[in-house]
């Protein structure tokens, strides 16, 4: 197979061909057909911190999932060949794609079986990558870490590739929505997803003092300011990981009795909820598609924030 390899921090990903990997026990062997390109691939290429996140190296990255299984392992028995299917990346059985193994910016996985999400009809390669990190983790923060629900008034820090997925699954159940970005782009973006008012910064939403802020860019000064307007008693939720470090202002903390959490990922059940929005229609998240020769490129464009939406290499 043929695959972009990390090796370490500020170093470019390197083509690569390797051996094809096995459907060994409990796992398939599935043929990528598409790939999502994730801001934290960044942070790893640029933060040494993230060598102490990924297994070993080098490795091949891309933890956004979507193809077609080729081949079943022993003791597989839910899944067959011709099967499309997405990757849930936090794995049951240790680390996921592009961390613990091989992943998906290349042409074949070899995947544990536990780990996979079947594709609904009706919906594309490029939307079923999308809806395994981005979904997963967005799904996750908003509903299960932040508790959102209908009459609570939701501050979305980013509309990213996560953010758009979760400001429209909050619109779609009847949730005000307040989304923040310093994007023109994606400001026009929130709007079409149908939020209640956009802004360029966190700061203005004082007036407005959300019960729920989840904070998808995660830049320190993102998550310092949904602590300074978030409402009496209001959690922060922290997904983005833009920057490692934060320095908030502790007093608004206490005296507001405010929480702040973090959220990570999330399982295939928060995926197949996302495909079940993507299938119906509620939710059709921005995506900007590539090649696989492009995803270098991609990467690329990403740390220079030239992308809307979401980034999928599609592997034809």
């Amino acid at each position: 197979m043929k695959g972009w390899e990390f090796t370490t921090t500020n170093e470019p990903l390197k083509l690569v061909e390797k051996p094809d990997p096995e459907a060994t026990e409990g796992r398939v062997l599935i043929e990528v057909k598409a790939a999502g390109l994730c801001h934290s691939d960044v942070g790893a290429l640029r933060d040494e911190k993230w060598l102490d996140i990924i297994e070993h190296t080098p490795i091949i990255m891309g933890h956004e999932v979507a193809g077609v299984i080729k081949e079943v392992g022993p003791g597989v028995t839910d899944y067959k060949v011709g099967d499309r299917v997405g990757v849930c990346p936090v794995s049951k059985v240790g680390l996921g794609p592009g961390y613990g193994y091989d992943g998906g910016y290349a042409d074949l996985v070899s995947a544990p079986a536990v780990d996979l999400v079947p594709m609904p009809e009706g919906i594309t390669f490029a939307q079923a990558a999308a809806g395994t990190d981005a979904g997963m983790t967005s799904y996750h923060a908003m509903f299960q870490t932040g508790g959102a629900k209908p009459g609570m008034k939701v501050g979305v820090i980013g509309i990213g590739g996560l953010g758009q997925i979760a400001a429209r699954a909050a619109v779609v159940q009847g949730i005000d929505v307040y989304a923040v970005d310093v994007s023109p782009k994606a400001r026009e973006l929130a709007k079409e997803l149908g939020v209640k008012e956009v802004f360029e910064d966190v700061k203005e939403l004082a007036d407005i003092a959300p019960d729920l802020i989840v904070d998808y860019a995660g830049f320190g000064t993102t998550t310092a300011g949904a602590i300074d307007v978030i409402a009496p008693g209001g959690t922060v939720v922290l997904v983005g990981m833009g920057k490692l470090e934060s320095t908030i202002n502790t007093d608004p903390l206490i005296l507001k009795a405010a929480t702040l959490k973090g959220s990570v990922g999330g399982d295939v059940h928060d995926i197949a909820e996302v495909y079940k929005l993507m299938a119906s229609g509620d939710i059709d998240p921005t995506i900007s598609e590539i090649t696989f020769d492009e995803i270098w490129e991609g990467i690329l464009k990403l740390e220079r924030h030239e992308v809307t939406g979401r980034l999928v290499a599609i592997m034809d």
